[in-house]
């Protein structure tokens, strides 16, 4: 026999057709011994989960007997069994559709790990086709069991796990009606909200993804006095950086069309061009006006990837570099709405946000004019070399900057 709980407790015999259990108290009594699939229960753990919030009868042992007896009768004596002071359903978890389902969607969320779009959702779907109403409907106590919990807060993940599918499947425009309905029934589950505006990003309407991330991040400060966390940050970021315009030539909009052509410094750009792999610091210098800036944007045009460029001619203090260049990559938004600091905190890394955005992203970094500014450009550029494996700088600086593996 195969028995359901996630939902009103149902026993299905072996040609498929639904058994009658009984009324309230039998069908407590079965949830209650479907949930151990197979392991003995004690009488007194079933009594009060039986008669949980009401007062058990004077001879509590007998109206569970008398219980055990109707059930035995609707099921058949050989699947209750009496054993160590209480009974056992003759059963196996995988008879259990709660088990099931927990399996399924872990070989659905492995899959989904693995970039196995496919195999994931045909796995989640039938987890969640298990699902015909709140899980244990029919135990008294099911309101304080953390079974409950575990097992809703697994549904709930097996869901997002099922959007994630079909975004990963190319499905935006089919999860955009469900994914609204559920993101705005639940304003404040980071995972999901970010679902949706993937979704919103992938049916190309960035100006509403840019408007939900907001919706969020004004929820969770309002409601919880928390900033969204790194996934939500980052998908942000990389929907600021593919909302600004891209200009004739240039990759990632980060660098200035120039207005006349390029002669002579060919053995300097070749030696740039050729050696993006081997150097992760390159630094121009000389005395203003030779030249180093132009140099610097041809060179940057060679460049196999997402160039961005912070001019640093115009900052003078030191402690805005770091601002100055997440302006440049399109993220300053996310510092913008940072708490104040804490009275007497440790002082804050000043580049944490900076390397936060940087991480895992393939990048040339161009730092322009950093002669004003030449210890803090170095601070910023040798804490991105060794933290964003993924990031290479080409500086510009009347003076090298003095990092470790600096090619002047």
């Amino acid at each position: 026999m195969r028995y359901s709980v996630l939902g009103p407790t149902l026993v299905h015999a072996p040609d498929g057709t639904d058994v009658a259990v009984g009324g309230p108290r039998v069908r407590a009594l079965l949830t209650a011994l479907v949930l151990r699939a197979g392991r003995p229960v004690p009488v007194r753990e079933l009594v009060d989960e039986v008669w949980y919030g009401d007062e058990p009868p004077a001879d509590a042992v007998a109206a569970l007997q008398a219980l055990v007896g109707r059930l035995r009768r609707a099921l058949g004596r050989e699947r209750v069994v009496s054993a160590e002071g209480g009974y056992r359903l003759d059963a196996r978890p995988e008879d259990v559709d709660l088990y099931r389902f927990e399996r399924l969607a872990a070989e659905g969320a492995a899959a989904l790990a693995v970039g196995d779009a496919g195999r994931a959702a045909v796995l989640l779907d039938e987890a969640l086709g298990l699902w015909r109403g709140p899980a244990l409907a029919d135990l008294p106590g099911r309101d304080a069991d953390p079974l409950v919990v575990r097992v809703e807060q697994r549904h709930a993940q097996a869901r997002r796990d099922r959007f994630a599918a079909d975004l990963a499947l190319g499905r935006a425009a089919g999860v955009l009606a469900p994914l609204a309905a559920l993101a705005a029934e639940q304003p404040l589950d980071e995972p999901l909200q970010a679902l949706w505006i993937r979704a919103l990003r992938d049916t190309g309407r960035a100006a509403e993804a840019l408007a939900a991330y907001e919706e969020v991040r004004t929820a969770l400060a309002e409601r919880l006095g928390t900033d969204p966390g790194p996934a939500l940050r980052a998908l942000h970021a990389d929907l600021l950086a593919e909302d600004r315009p891209v200009g004739p030539g240039d990759r990632t909009g980060a660098l200035p069309a120039r207005l006349t052509s390029f002669i002579g410094r060919d053995d300097e750009l070749g030696d740039l061009a050729a050696a993006w792999g081997d150097r992760r610091l390159v630094t121009l210098t000389g005395p203003g006006g030779v030249g180093k800036t132009r140099l610097a944007l041809e060179a940057a045009e060679t460049y196999d990837g997402p160039v961005h460029l912070a001019e640093l001619a115009s900052v003078r203090d030191g402690s805005t570099v770091g601002a100055a260049v997440l302006t440049a990559l399109g993220a300053r938004e996310t510092q913008l709405w940072q708490r104040p600091p804490v009275p007497d905190a440790a002082p804050k890394d000043p580049f944490a946000d900076l390397v936060e955005h940087c991480g895992t992203r393939r990048m040339l970094l161009v730092l322009d004019n950093c002669e004003h500014v030449v210890g803090t450009a170095a601070e910023l550029a040798q804490s991105l070399l060794t933290r964003c494996p993924g990031v290479t700088v080409l500086a510009t600086s009347r003076e090298p900057l003095g990092v470790p593996g600096e090619v002047v």
